[in-house]
């Protein structure tokens, strides 16, 4: 008889813990964090995950959004791309995030689209891309090749005269479709075939004493050549070191990269890669207020003062306040008003000037052209005289340069051809 009436105590108490626990979990907005922690991209990914982590409890310091704490829920699809779609699932379906920061790599960012857009999440992209894409349920934060690539060469082209190009890159979709349109580009200026050569690897590549051979031999006709990189991860260790090893100095063959910023030239000796260059919209070394102020918060809450900051991070930081804002001014965290209400939201970036969420779902930049120091930072030596607006369709391919993509009602599509008045692609 007691077991009976303790029985029927227990079960009315279980009930009462669950809706607390029910209660409980409504009171915070999760965030989804989805960056590689092992694997070939963690040298790269993981900052991005400490980047919103400390993001979200700056937030939380600041009373939260809506009146709610946020919960960060971090996963990590090591590197593995097929891993990447099901932990996106993952933080979606079962896990309730009402919204997802992550990916860097192209093909990464391929295979959660369709778990974005099949839930109806929202996917906040920090890292540049090859452009060709508009969703709905995406958010470009990092650089379209005319935010990036195309400056890069123009900078190469004009200020140094160089003539020949190789054009070297990680085997994936980022690099193969940003050297397709830097082709194009190249052969639009007068560029010849044969002053083009194009080389792909694996990701985690790591003899490159043969491929830097073949650089410096392309190099050697009198013409001035330059490396444009889309090296990916940790291949860029032994392919900048492999430089040094041949003599490869930027005065002979500079290269300029797209992937490699100053979380990647901590783990190296930079010394031989002086005068180097990367093309981005971003450097730890910009002197401005905000940035100092961010990189302080940083190094406080890492607790390391040589911790770095870079492009990702700063893409992360500017996606985040959009969201934040754009939240705040849907009253919601349902992802189609927030989708309405982000576009047009202006932030502040960590350059001294402000980023604004553009109809095509990417953001304005500046873009800056830095030198590697022996520091491992980089000095500014070009850069726009104010920011530039992302292109999702490239100007410069057949098939993409009578599109555009503008969410806003009544076109609401990612895929609009100026010429045919029809939507191909998403149409919500």
């Amino acid at each position: 008889m007691k077991n009976i009436r303790l029985k029927k105590c227990v079960l009315p108490m279980a009930l009462v813990l669950a809706g607390m626990g029910n209660a409980l979990a409504a009171d915070t907005i999760k965030v989804g964090v989805l960056h590689s922690l092992s694997g070939t991209m963690a040298i790269s990914e993981t900052t991005l995950k400490d980047t919103m982590e400390m993001l979200i409890a700056e937030q939380n310091k600041k009373g939260g959004v809506l009146g709610k704490k946020l919960e960060a829920v971090v996963v990590d699809p090591a590197s593995n791309w097929p891993l990447f779609a099901e932990k996106a699932r993952e933080l979606i379906s079962k896990e309730k995030t009402d919204v997802v920061f992550g990916c860097w790599t192209s093909v990464s960012r391929k295979s959660v689209l369709p778990v974005f857009e099949e839930l109806n999440s929202l996917l906040f992209y920090p890292v540049q891309y090859e452009g060709e894409e508009s969703s709905k349920n995406v958010f470009y934060t990092g650089a379209a090749p005319n935010q990036q690539a195309i400056p890069a060469v123009d900078y190469l082209m004009n200020d140094i005269g160089v003539k020949r190009w190789v054009l070297a890159g990680t085997d994936y979709v980022y690099p193969r479709t940003t050297n397709k349109i830097l082709k194009a580009y190249l052969k639009a200026k007068g560029v010849k075939d044969e002053d083009i050569m194009v080389n792909y690897t694996p990701f985690g590549h790591s003899d490159w004493q043969s491929i830097v051979s073949d650089i410096k031999k392309f190099g050697k006709t009198g013409k001035k050549t330059a490396v444009v990189s889309t090296i990916n991860g940790d291949a860029n260790v032994p392919f900048y070191k492999e430089l040094g090893n041949q003599g490869v100095s930027a005065e002979d063959i500079p290269v300029v990269a797209f992937s490699v910023g100053e979380e990647e030239l901590s783990g190296i000796d930079t010394k031989p890669l002086v005068g180097h260059l990367a093309a981005w919209n971003y450097f730890m070394s910009v002197d401005a207020e905000e940035n100092e102020e961010f990189i302080e918060s940083w190094q406080k809450y890492t607790k390391n003062d040589k911790r770095v900051s870079n492009d990702p991070m700063e893409a992360h930081y500017i996606g985040f306040n959009m969201w934040v804002e754009a939240v705040e001014k849907a009253g919601t965290t349902d992802p189609d008003k927030v989708g309405e209400a982000i576009i047009g939201v202006s932030v502040p970036n960590l350059t001294g000037g402000t980023s604004t969420m553009m109809p095509n779902h990417h953001i304005t930049k500046p873009v800056l052209i830095g030198e590697i120091q022996n520091d491992g930072q980089f000095d500014v030596v070009w850069q726009t005289t104010g920011t530039v607006a992302g292109d999702a369709w490239s100007d410069f391919l057949p098939g993409s340069k009578d599109i555009i993509s503008d969410w806003r009602a009544p076109m609401s599509c990612g895929n609009y051809n100026v010429k045919t008045k029809k939507c191909s692609g998403q149409n919500f």
